[in-house]
């Protein structure tokens, strides 16, 4: 439920911003009567992405054995592959954001108005959705439905309260370290999610163990316990790993890690450079 909570906070609180940042522009412009095809452009998004949720889980459950293997971890991969996208466009995008929106929102008022603000919030509330509907399917593998549609609700709750707090308190909430931690929590979440993949296409056959079981801590701490699922669902925990999941998943969390510090890094050097000039 923690991580269902996690992802959909943070993917809702992306959708509240831009949403709130086009409904901004409007205000200020003085053209909120156009809110309303800002407001369908959100409700079919929404409505899709909710259909997009109940095709997949409809789909998953029509396999069983080998194929249900492959399905999950299928999902699992790609859900860690749009989640890393997500991260490193965040990363990219977050101190440019707000302009890019404006300006995406007043091009489409000088296009066809109404339409051109209704695609606008389509496209980024349904991207959101999208992205979330294959979290929750990923995540939803190590706990019940209910407890992934309990903290994908709260995280949407807390999403649209955050939101609201961003546009409308006289104290300013921190974004930067808010997205800062929550990168950190998200990559750890999207590592647990590739060594989850490889140990079903472990169990289905098609990646090589090479060796089974590179330790065994059932013993002390149990996969299969209720602390063991909450790992599990946050971390990708397995109390008697492969040697093809403990690698995938040290491999991911070493690349992703290094790259971004790297980034970082350069951006630094550039941002002193232009001071400096």
């Amino acid at each position: 439920m923690l991580a269902s909570f996690l992802l959909s906070l943070r993917e809702g609180l992306e959708a509240a911003l831009i949403i709130g940042i086009v409904l901004g522009v409007l205000f200020r412009l003085k053209r909120s009567d156009l809110n309303g095809s800002v407001w369908r452009g959100v409700g079919s998004a929404v409505l899709l992405s909710a259909v997009a949720a109940v095709a997949l889980n409809l789909l998953g459950m029509e396999f069983e054995g080998r194929g249900e293997e492959i399905f999950e971890g299928i999902a699992m991969l790609l859900a860690a592959g749009v989640l890393t996208w997500m991260i490193f466009w965040m990363h990219r995008s977050a101190r440019t954001l707000k302009a890019e929106i404006e300006t995406k929102t007043r091009n489409a008022l000088q296009g066809k108005g109404s339409q051109g603000l209704f695609a606008l919030a389509f496209l980024a509330v349904f991207r959101e959705g999208i992205e979330l509907v294959l979290f929750l399917l990923a995540a939803g593998q190590n706990s019940s439905p209910l407890e992934t549609l309990v903290g994908a609700l709260a995280g949407l709750v807390g999403a649209v309260v955050l939101g609201w707090l961003l546009f409308n308190s006289t104290r300013s909430l921190s974004l930067r370290n808010f997205f800062q931690v929550t990168n950190v929590l998200l990559i750890i979440f999207a590592a647990g999610l590739v060594g989850v993949g490889i140990h079903e296409f472990n169990e289905a056959g098609i990646v090589p163990a090479i060796v089974e079981h590179v330790w065994d801590i059932n013993g002390i701490l149990s996969d299969k316990s209720e602390v063991g699922l909450l790992l599990k669902a946050l971390v990708g925990y397995n109390g008697n790993p492969s040697l093809t999941e403990v690698l995938a998943y040290l491999v991911y969390l070493g690349g992703i890690s290094l790259t971004l510090i790297s980034r970082r890094q350069n951006q630094k050097q550039i941002t002193a450079t232009s001071a400096a000039d």
